[in-house]
């Protein structure tokens, strides 16, 4: 029989369910309510009493680790182990149940340690595991019931804040406190924030829509939901980062309250999705903190707890009447020394597999080190980048202006610092921020014609509360409508990332970087996302009614990552078409 594997490494979070919190209790309350509650739930499963655990040993003591391996039902096990952690700095406590599933083996395993001095971690893991490398795991596991049940017998918390499995409501006087918690450097879970329509009762809210929301997140994120009177307490101190109107925001670790371009990476879910779909929703809502809980490195308490040494389990009793049953004192002899010199050769292998788990443990913990700080610094630079290009946006428009009055020769007045300034933020203000405003002012630019789907553009507003994304995607129509004036009178010299390299210094320039000219080969050739790309055209520029717009405008960074997909057809028609303004559409990173 092929043994499961784990599936750490290779299968999506969403084949794995991981809660990381701390106890409001010491480590020998905590390994008892643990055992407790690990016990109940096993009865309610069906499966046998287990035996009593081994008994922990005294804190700081140097005992080698206790283990046993129980049958618990059919083709199911209980393994449990106790011990001091690596280093002798304080101690362990792990239970780990398997039981039989499709295609594999369902794991949960639960386990508590304690550094010496520190606070009581508890860890609760459950994954399907595939019967071997070439199969993958198979759908979503889902929050075990377990972790539904520990959560308030633990006062569990990360940090500051409690983990409960419902969100709590927010009032006026507990909004400084819930910032604190936002922005609390050594957070590790995100925070989903619920907000309350004007025109709706909190309660009913509650109940109705934000609950069945965050059903998925129940040890995976801290929740709450604001009052009426709460909120806009809330979003005045978070000027970049509010949410309002019935979404619910989630709060990555790593908030920057001061940084405007920090918004982008705290994704919005509108309210209308949380109505329409709430199943859906709940998905959604899931997926960045599954995510985030199999990608962050372990406490180091938890990443000093060694590989579980994987017993053998107890043979299973003869049936009456079998010839093991009826066999003399002569022959149990030899079947005990053949099943010794097994035992012994086994464990040999079970040690040597150990090490090896154990190396490869080790390098996973630092491996995701490596991936945190790498994603922590490429938050800090988008952020950074978003702030200095609207320092560049704001030059540029004083460029422009100046530009506009030196060629009118407007006299002493052209000169005034102050009165530039005061021109270009007021023209910089009347540029839309956000995508309905967009939307809505499509018409001004008379050689671009939008024919894509609105829907995909507003959706834009839901993900990002911020103005970056609205002013960036205005920032390249303004310089498509220039490239195509200058095109239609033979002055474009090239295409419109050339014009992007080279922009004449009295039209609106666009980041040369951000303006692609086609997809990759292997977008254009695979059937799939091409088809994505296939958009809406006139009839006069292509008879099926649709052409191909590989050529795009990068609009924001990160994972959601929108675009702007258009057609130049200046040459033909005079005009260029925009057939999309929406989420990254399927490629080799998104899929």
């Amino acid at each position: 029989m092929t043994r499961p594997t784990s599936s750490d490494q290779s299968d999506p979070p969403a084949a794995r369910y991981r809660m990381v919190v701390t106890s409001g209790h010491g480590h020998t309350d905590t390994a008892a309510l643990a055992d407790q509650r690990l016990r109940g739930w096993l009865k309610q499963e069906g499966y046998d009493e287990p035996p009593a655990a081994p008994a922990p040993p005294v804190a700081g003591g140097a005992a080698p680790p206790e283990a046993a391996r129980h049958r618990i039902g059919d083709r199911a096990s209980l393994d449990l182990d106790a011990g001091p952690l690596r280093g002798g700095t304080g101690r362990y406590l792990r239970r780990r149940v398997r039981q039989p599933a499709p295609h594999g083996v369902r794991q949960t395993t639960l386990t508590v340690a304690t550094p010496s001095g520190g606070p009581t971690w508890v860890r609760l893991e459950a994954e399907h595991l595939p019967n071997g490398p070439g199969v993958r795991s198979s759908g979503r596991v889902p929050v075990p019931g377990l972790a539904r049940d520990l959560l308030p017998l633990l006062d569990a918390s990360d940090g500051p804040a409690a983990v409960r499995d419902r969100p709590a409501v927010v009032g006026p006087r507990a909004v400084d406190r819930l910032i604190d918690e936002l922005c609390d450097p050594d957070r590790r879970l995100p925070i989903v924030v619920a907000s309350v329509p004007a025109d709706l009762d909190r309660d009913a809210w509650l109940a109705d829509a934000v609950r069945p929301a965050v059903a998925n997140l129940t040890g995976l994120a801290v929740l709450y939901v604001l009052d009426h009177a709460a909120r806009p307490a809330f979003n005045l101190a978070l000027e970049y980062h509010p949410v309002y109107g019935g979404a619910v925001r989630t709060y990555l670790p790593g908030l920057d309250p001061a940084a405007r371009g920090d918004g982008v990476h705290h994704p919005v879910m509108s309210r209308r999705l949380l109505e329409d779909d709430p199943r859906r929703a709940a998905a959604i809502l899931a997926r960045e903190p599954r995510r985030l809980a199999a990608d962050t490195p372990l406490p180091d308490v938890l990443a000093d707890v060694p590989v579980l040494r994987t017993l053998p389990l107890p043979p299973a009793p003869p049936r009456p009447g079998s010839p093991a049953a009826g066999q003399d004192a002569r022959g149990a002899r030899t079947d005990q020394e053949a099943r010794d010199a097994q035992a012994a050769e086994s464990a040999e292998a079970a040690e040597q597999s150990a090490r090896e788990e154990q190396a490869g443990a080790d390098e996973l913990q630092r491996i995701r080190r490596q991936l945190q700080h790498a994603e922590r610094l490429e938050r800090s630079l988008l952020a950074e980048a978003d702030d200095q290009y609207e320092a560049l946006r704001h030059a540029r428009a004083q460029v422009r202006v100046l530009t506009r009055r030196l060629v009118s020769a407007a006299g002493p007045a052209a000169a005034d610092p102050a009165e530039v300034a005061g021109e270009a933020r007021r023209e910089e203000d009347a540029n839309p921020a956000t995508f309905a405003e967009l939307v809505a002012r499509l018409g001004e630019f008379p050689s671009l014609v939008f024919t894509g789907d609105v829907k995909e553009a507003l959706a834009l507003d839901e993900r990002n509360a911020g103005p970056g994304w609205a002013r960036l995607a205005w920032d390249g129509l303004l310089a498509l409508q220039d490239y195509a004036d200058a095109a239609a009178r033979g002055r474009a010299h090239g295409d419109f990332k050339q014009w992007c390299e080279h922009t004449p210094p009295d039209c609106h320039p666009f980041p040369p970087r951000k303006a692609v000219r086609g997809e990759s080969h292997t977008v254009s050739t695979n059937a799939k996302w091409k088809k994505e790309r296939m958009l809406p055209v006139p009839h006069a520029v292509d008879p099926s009614g649709r052409a191909f717009m590989g050529a795009h405008l990068r609009i924001g960074g990160g994972g959601t990552a929108p675009r702007l997909h258009y057609l130049d057809d200046c040459s033909g028609t005079g005009r260029i078409y925009i057939g999309y303004i929406g989420l990254h559409l399927t490629n080799t990173r998104t899929n």
